[in-house]
């Protein structure tokens, strides 16, 4: 079931040919996101609806509800540097592309593809605080201490600010390793949401 895209190790759907619970949940994410077209990290689950949709209610959880307390660049900036620590090139790409269009500068998405810490960041010293735990969640979050939250949040940070960054960057873990596991972020260089501004958005990944 599904087409096989060289390179990427399951399945994808075609929307054109996704049937039952797959065709419901393609137009859902359409929707939900205002893109054209199901981006190919959901698709990665399109053959098994049921993993599709946990995807669809964490990532929703944090770009699609009403509840966030983080602006929406906020919540980019901190998709994409953990994608960045992570090692998910695929995945900088593309939520760089959302952080531009929810304020990010350029200087900003450029430091976030080539920088190595959070201090070579074009940010302040309050968000540089956030981004620091957020680091410290990709690269070792059981060494985080009492006195690390307690850091973070006398730069200014509620308890629920730090809930909803610590949960984003959790949640990147989870979908740069669904990438790049599969194959999609180490196949494809560009992801076609990234390649919006181009007016290309591929046939594939």
């Amino acid at each position: 079931m599904g087409n096989q895209v060289p390179g990427v190790r399951v399945p994808l759907i075609d929307e054109a040919e996704a049937a039952g619970r797959t065709a419901e949940l393609y137009d859902l994410i359409k929707s939900r996101t205002g893109l054209p077209f199901v981006p190919d990290m959901f698709r990665l689950m399109s053959s098994r609806p049921d993993l599709m949709e946990v995807l669809i209610t964490g990532y929703g959880g944090v770009f699609l509800g009403e509840a966030a307390v983080l602006p929406r660049a906020t919540r980019e900036m901190i998709s994409a540097w953990s994608s960045k620590v992570n090692g998910c090139p695929y995945c900088v790409g593309t939520h760089n592309w959302f952080l531009s269009q929810f304020g990010g500068s350029e200087e900003l998405t450029r430091a976030i593809a080539t920088a190595n810490k959070p201090s070579e960041l074009p940010i302040d010293a309050r968000t540089l605080a956030l981004m620091e735990l957020v680091t410290q969640v990709c690269t070792g979050a059981h060494r985080i201490t009492d006195e690390d939250w307690d850091r973070v949040a006398e730069a200014g940070w509620s308890n629920e600010e730090m809930l909803e960054a610590v949960f984003t960057a959790g949640l990147f873990a989870f979908i740069n390793r669904l990438v790049d596991g599969f194959g999609l972020g180490t196949t494809v260089t560009r992801s076609r949401i990234s390649r919006q501004s181009d007016g290309d958005e591929g046939t594939a990944a």
